[in-house]
């Protein structure tokens, strides 16, 4: 059990290392490529919602 605590911790901070790095270097044309970025989201996400629904109906409608 304490093995386990032990690579949570340290998976928990080598996450939040790499997050601050990555963060730090920031990106010159996010300006420019924001609504392009939101729009692909929004697809992405609506296509997911959707099959999620999809899913859902057939899990009940078998089960």
């Amino acid at each position: 059990m304490k093995a386990a605590i032990l690579f949570v911790i340290v998976l928990t901070v080598i996450a939040v290392v790499s997050t601050i790095i990555v963060i730090s270097k920031g990106d010159p044309n996010y300006r420019k490529s924001s609504k392009r970025n939101t729009r692909n989201l929004t697809v992405i996400y609506s296509f997911t919602i959707l099959i999620s629904f999809f899913a859902l109906a057939l899990y009940i409608w078998i089960f």
